[in-house]
């Protein structure tokens, strides 16, 4: 039976908090699990020291015994110093600009830059000392 410590949601709709626990891999999210040795509370603000709640003995005990830490249990196991901090990858690549908004951000920044010159042109051309027509001598 592989193990697994992972989160299970709990709570309600858009009130989410999960508790922390080791679980058959192949068990529900929300299943059967072998024991609870965590809570979760993400409505809790980022430094409160209840937002994270270890049974530290208990997780010692399961790593021991084999159990792997899914990626987001794996980081709070890190920041408590349990484990070695697991390296974070950027995976939103949902959340990255597309094509068309690349393109416009780069037109807009050239438009801006144009505008700057142009602006910049402006004053030098005022600020520098303009040249007087040379007096003319009356025609005879």
């Amino acid at each position: 039976m592989a193990l697994k410590l992972r989160m299970s949601r709990q709570g309600r709709k858009n009130l989410a908090f999960y508790h922390i626990v080791v679980a058959d891999s192949r068990a529900a999210r929300d299943g059967k699990f072998v024991e609870k040795i965590g809570v979760y509370d993400p409505r809790l603000p980022q430094g409160n020291e209840k937002r994270v709640v270890l049974n530290t003995e208990r997780i010692k005990y399961w790593l021991s015994q084999g159990a792997q830490p899914s990626e987001r249990v794996a980081i709070f196991l890190g920041k408590a110093g349990l484990t070695p901090m697991p390296a974070q990858f950027n995976r939103p690549k949902k959340s990255a600009p597309k094509a068309k908004t690349v393109a416009r951000l780069e037109e807009k920044a050239a438009k801006k830059a144009a505008a700057e010159e142009a602006a910049k042109a402006a004053t030098e051309a005022a600020a520098a000392p303009k040249e007087e027509p040379a007096a003319e001598t009356p025609a005879e």
